[in-house]
């Protein structure tokens, strides 16, 4: 496939599956590389989960699916094998979404990758890492929430264990399964030699919830609890306005001391008046602040706050993202024409002035593109059996 993205050229054996693999696939997809999405002939469960125009076409399997070639094998039979070893031997990156054991089953472990292409980099995603006892557990993205702190946190902060509204867990370990592949290409780019490289999603959460949450438990002996006591203030939350709600962050001594000079809030005080003495109080801080932003429009604290130079932001649905303004004057929407009709895609948040990436294309019907990918091998036919090994949760 024609590409002038930074990953023109590359080409991904792709036998990932729901959203943490395809994420980070479809994300190599849109900067230009050819990625070949490997299904069994029953597909992606992600397929079924959302609604979409097709059968078969969620909205999340077209959104995370978007730009990759589908071809469909069984991988238990004989011609299925010989197609996918063709596919490894011309491939730059393998990355699979199966567990252990299940990939090992189907002789695809890196050691049987890495005998019939040397070069290549293999990526594993995984529930958990195969160096600790949990790596045999399934794993999804509410499970390793829990794991990781996610529902704790939210009951610090609100009082009840509550899951993040986003699979959180599925994408930051999707990004870290395509930033951990970039840095093993760019190794093989200055030495020649390919690798293993190994996601566990639960350790990716894990390093991602620990960035600000492990504070104080970092030092030995520890100085304080595993927790930012910020982010989990029972006050922390959008202010209520006289017509609405604004979120706004008045956070450095710059931006405290312009507020205060324009508000003149009665409860001013040189107890808030430093970052630090803030920070020892920060839940009262946000009480304070949330009595003052009761008593102007939603449109007067953002004029305001704009005049001060102080972050501050409208509450939007996700739907509102779509006439987004600024996101319309940067293009970041890409309107795709599919089988089924035209589709919007949300589109590359990274902009380069060289090898610009860009929506790459529709996500594939099952098995779509088998038939042309097997020519270019110069395969004639495959099976491809209701048999297939499964892709696994990931």
């Amino acid at each position: 496939m024609g590409s002038s993205g930074p990953l023109a050229g590359v080409r991904v054996v792709d036998l990932t599956a729901m959203v943490m693999g395809p994420y980070c696939t479809q994300i190599m997809a849109d900067m230009g590389a050819d990625v070949i999405k490997v299904e069994p002939p029953q597909g992606d469960d992600t397929r079924y989960i959302s609604v979409g125009p097709a059968p078969g076409m969620s909205g999340v399997f077209v959104n995370v699916n978007r730009g990759k070639r589908g071809v469909s094998l069984d991988l238990k039979s004989d011609s299925g094998q010989t197609a996918m070893r063709a596919l490894i031997a011309g491939a730059d990156v393998f990355i699979h979404s199966m567990r252990a054991k299940a990939i090992g089953r189907l002789g695809l472990s890196y050691a049987d990758v890495a005998a019939i292409n040397p070069a290549i980099v293999y990526t594993n995603c995984y529930g958990y890492g195969r160096r600790g006892p949990k790596r045999d557990l399934p794993a999804y993205d509410d499970t390793i929430q829990a794991a990781c702190g996610l529902p704790a946190v939210q009951q610090q902060l609100t009082g009840e264990a509550n899951y993040v509204g986003t699979i959180l867990a599925d994408k930051v370990a999707g990004l870290t399964a395509l930033y951990a592949t970039m840095m093993a290409l760019f190794h093989r780019e200055r030495t020649g030699e390919g690798q293993e490289v190994e996601i566990g999603m639960f350790e990716a959460v894990a390093s991602f919830m620990l960035v600000e949450h492990a504070n104080g438990a970092m030092f030995e002996p520890a100085l304080g609890p595993a927790i930012y006591p910020r982010t989990v203030a029972p006050n922390r939350r959008p202010y209520r306005t006289s017509d609405g709600y604004i979120a706004a962050l008045i956070y450095n001594d710059k931006h405290w001391a312009a507020f205060i000079r324009a508000v003149r809030p009665p409860w001013a005080s040189d107890l808030y008046a430093t970052l630090e003495g803030r920070a020892r109080q920060i839940d009262a801080v946000y009480a304070l602040l949330a009595e003052t932003m009761a008593q102007r429009t939603t449109e007067e604290w953002l004029d305001l706050f704009g005049e001060l130079e102080i972050p501050a932001a409208p509450l939007s649905s996700p739907a509102e993202l779509f006439d987004d303004p600024h996101l319309n004057a940067v293009d970041f929407f890409q309107t795709v024409e599919t089988p089924h009709g035209p589709v919007r895609f949300p589109g590359v948040p990274a902009w380069f002035s060289r090898t610009p990436g860009k929506v790459a294309g529709p996500a594939p019907e099952l098995g779509a593109d088998t038939a042309q990918v097997l020519e270019e091998l110069g395969l004639t036919s495959v099976e491809t059996g209701s048999d297939a090994e499964p892709v696994g949760p990931f």
